[in-house]
């Protein structure tokens, strides 16, 4: 946002609660990568420049990809300055109290996604006081965690690369197995990332999508670009040793209870990847492509009709709840937000004159959460964002002295 707006000539102000790329680097576990390809790192102005476009990288490199791409044009960031409210000013624009002081804007972009409080579901209280538990966001390594087995609640892209992070280290991993859809690394000669990048998925937009708005609630389909990239195939883990058990219920005098519905969440993930396949077959046909041939998935693995649905809670030395993050915008009082509290817009401009969003999953297309998108998002609320300033600007709005800064848009993310 900040590059549009420098190359738009629109004063403005970055405010940064931590340091730039700061969840990236603090975060995120160690093996922690992409899951899109290198190639699909379009920042305005920093395209991905190094010498592996289909690869993955990894998260040292990614938090020096988003520090470098700071560094390339000099934004006006305020580090260390986090906002602790935003209020309408009398008169127009916005107040944002801040850590540093008061700032006047005449308009606000709020960049700081959807992903803001960890959820853990109250239940956990209940586990034995001796397992250790921990977010998805304060894991970083197996060796981290205290001897013995380990649960995993949660399969979206989080809970199964944790999963497979702990396998792979040789830890006995129990995972409570989610409704998240799967998506496989390659097909038919290519990475389906790009089979779909092809067919126009990530330029779809959410009005478009079978489920309309609703997708902004989805799940993100698990896949891992670990070691060159390749399928999480959780029936795979299962036949190597790890214990799979439907979605976690709850505990219950010691014992955890798992729903009976691992068979179909199983099922259901493998649909939603082969359905992509059924695409890009389609689009292969149509186009006349010269493709390999490849054989459909077969599941290597299916739970039998006795397949537990419950388990010691004393068996299993910790718990990493992978299960996702609530928004939380209460810092925010401006009326622009649902029933969920989530920001009603249309590509980010809400009904509230000069108060913007950015960076949350599907904002207007399923490449808005991510860097093959952000740039195209950012620029349509940049013209959006300068309009408005130049008719601010001559109708005389005021723009007050604050503590800290005064500046016709502010950026907070």
């Amino acid at each position: 946002m900040s590059w549009c707006l420098t190359r738009r000539g629109v004063e403005h102000v970055v405010l940064e609660r931590a340091t730039v790329g700061h969840e990236w680097a603090d975060a995120r576990w160690d093996t922690f990568c992409l899951v899109t390809p290198n190639w699909q790192c379009q920042l305005p102005g920093w395209p991905y420049r190094g010498d592996d476009p289909d690869g993955f990288m990894l998260r040292q490199e990614i938090v020096d990809y988003v520090r470098g791409y700071a560094a390339s044009f000099d934004p006006p960031v305020q580090e260390g300055v986090s906002v602790e409210e935003l209020t309408p000013a009398p008169g127009g624009g916005y107040l944002l109290h801040t850590s540093a002081g008061t700032i006047t804007a005449e308009q606000v972009v709020v960049a700081t996604g959807g992903y803001h409080r960890p959820v853990v579901p109250a239940f956990a209280g209940s586990l034995p006081a001796a397992v250790h538990q921990l977010h998805s966001q304060d894991y970083r390594n197996p060796a981290q965690l205290p001897p013995g087995d380990v649960l995993v609640v949660g399969t979206g892209q989080s809970g199964a690369q944790i999963a497979e992070d702990l396998h792979l280290a040789g830890r006995t991993v129990h995972l409570a197995v989610g409704p998240a859809p799967r998506i496989a690394r390659t097909y038919r000669g290519r990475d389906v990332v790009a089979w779909l990048h092809d067919l126009g998925h990530y330029d779809m937009p959410v009005e478009e999508h079978r489920d309309g708005e609703a997708a902004r609630l989805g799940t993100n389909h698990y896949v891992t670009g670990r070691d060159g990239g390749r399928d999480i195939d959780l029936r795979a883990f299962a036949r190597d040793g790890m214990r799979l058990y439907g979605r976690l219920n709850g505990v219950e005098g010691g014992t955890l209870r798992f729903a009976d519905d691992l068979t179909a969440n199983l099922d259901a993930a493998d649909r939603v990847s082969e359905s992509a396949k059924d695409l890009i077959d389609r689009h292969i046909a149509a186009a006349g492509i010269d493709a390999p041939v490849e054989p459909r998935y077969t599941p290597v693995w299916t739970p039998g009709p006795d397949h537990p649905t419950t388990l010691d809670a004393a068996a299993v030395g910790s718990v990493v709840w992978c299960i996702g993050f609530r928004a939380d915008y209460s810092w925010v009082r401006v009326p622009v937000f649902d029933g969920r509290g989530y920001p009603t817009h249309h590509r980010g401009v809400t009904s509230v004159p000069g108060f913007h969003v950015l960076g949350l999953p599907w904002l207007h297309t399923w490449g808005s959460g991510r860097f093959s998108g952000i740039a195209r998002d950012a620029e349509f609320l940049a013209e959006h964002v300068a309009g408005r300033s130049s008719a601010g600007a001559a109708s005389g709005l005021r723009r007050d002295l604050a503590l800290a800064a005064a500046a016709p848009a502010a950026t907070v993310g």
